[in-house]
């Protein structure tokens, strides 16, 4: 059975988003007045645990593996389009949709105004290089000061006297996106492990303090097993159970006053049909870079060629893919309900999202990428709705 499809005209059915959670952790901190987001008891502390592949259709199918993780389930949230993780750690830090902090997907091509060298070119915002994950470094081609520019949640819970915390692996400071989307000010705690993560977190909440504290802490291990070995494999489910403990320590040793939100930055399908645009020279006629990711894809065209792209993958891809123009992403709202000038720049002339459970690979370009068996970024409720936990001291 096809992946139950949640389009946007669906979206109003879950009307909080990631976006939504710095809001409504700085109403919980008395940064801000009271907002239409969802409820996060008041304190002087605030702890996000983004769980990297944590969806709200998989922890459900697989509940009996985390009973933590359901009883403490507040809300379901959107990760909003596409359901990516450069994309949705921005949402989540910034507290905008993509249309406004301009990380539109995995890969995209940033307009002139980003760019301090060099000819346009695709970036991949997860590895911040040029043209491909294995490329170049991007750092100096597109500086994340420039791509994205807008001001966020997290650096006006900063700014407010917040102490913030960072506790997320030691190769991530000083990597683009971490530039990019980590903008505030704060203490950076190197942690991988989960056992890391536990001591780093309650350390930071245990120490004596007279202002009010801020702490982001990330797992990635969730979703590495489910792009390897597929989400629901023995693998994935181990992870799932060190999920499931990580968040029961840390809920039992929360203090007074302090709140700890778990969500995550998109779900997972499993792949069964693969169409390659390498192979298909009908994909490639008029296009100048293919970026995204295989649930999602940009494609920029040759100049004058956009209409011929449109039509020559709308014919291929059929009812494999929902396949439209940039103007009709901008119409509908895929984005959000703003897009600025410059990013709807970053939109590929043609947009399009993979139906059911099939994935539009790049053998050539993208050989890690396409041997994965868990994908994400589309529309189906597996991909796009993610938990939000909330456990209090």
């Amino acid at each position: 059975m096809a992946p139950a499809e949640l389009a946007p005209a669906d979206w109003h059915t879950f009307p909080h988003t990631l976006a939504d959670v710095l809001p409504a952790a700085s109403v919980a901190l008395g940064v801000t007045a009271a907002g239409a987001g969802p409820t996060v008891p008041p304190g002087d502390s605030v702890v996000v645990l983004l769980i990297d592949g944590l969806g709200a259709t998989l922890l459900d199918e697989y509940a009996d593996h985390a009973p933590t993780l359901r009883e403490l389930t507040s809300t379901t949230l959107r990760a909003g389009f596409p359901a990516t993780t450069a994309t949705s750690i921005l949402s989540l830090t910034g507290g905008t949709s993509c249309g406004v902090h301009g990380i539109i997907g995995y890969s995209f091509r940033p307009g002139d105004e980003c760019r301090t060298r060099g000819s346009r070119r695709v970036l991949n915002s997860l590895r911040w290089t040029l043209d491909n994950a294995s490329g170049p470094s991007a750092l100096m081609t597109y500086p994340p000061a420039l791509v994205r520019t807008e001001r966020g949640s997290l650096e006006d819970i900063a700014a407010d006297g917040v102490r913030v915390t960072y506790v997320m692996p030691g190769e991530f400071r000083g990597t683009g996106l971490t530039m990019a989307a980590f903008r505030a000010a704060g203490q950076f705690l190197p942690a991988v492990t989960p056992d890391g993560i536990r001591e780093a977190v309650l350390t930071t909440l245990r120490r004596r303090s007279r202002h009010r504290r801020f702490v982001y802490a990330y797992y990635s291990e969730l979703d590495m097993a489910g792009h390897i070995h597929g989400p629901g494999s023995p693998e994935w489910l181990e992870k799932l159970r060190v999920v499931e403990r990580l968040v029961a320590d840390l809920a039992a040793e929360l203090g007074d006053g302090t709140t700890l939100l778990v969500t995550g930055d998109h779900g997972m399908i499993t792949a069964d049909r693969a169409i390659d645009i390498d192979t298909a020279p009908a994909l490639l006629d008029g296009v100048d870079a293919v970026a995204g990711e295989a649930r999602v894809r940009h494609v920029y065209a040759s100049p004058g060629s956009a209409d011929d792209v449109l039509a020559g993958w709308s014919s291929y891809l059929g009812d494999a893919a929902h396949v439209v123009s940039r103007e009709q992403t901008i119409d509908e709202e895929w984005f959000g309900p703003v897009v600025s000038d410059a990013v709807a720049q970053r939109i590929g002339d043609v947009v399009a999202v993979a139906r059911g459970a099939t994935t539009l690979t790049r053998s050539t370009r993208e050989t890690m990428e396409s041997m994965m068996l868990g994908h994400h970024g589309a529309w189906t409720a597996a991909e796009q709705l993610v938990p939000l936990i909330v456990a209090s001291g």
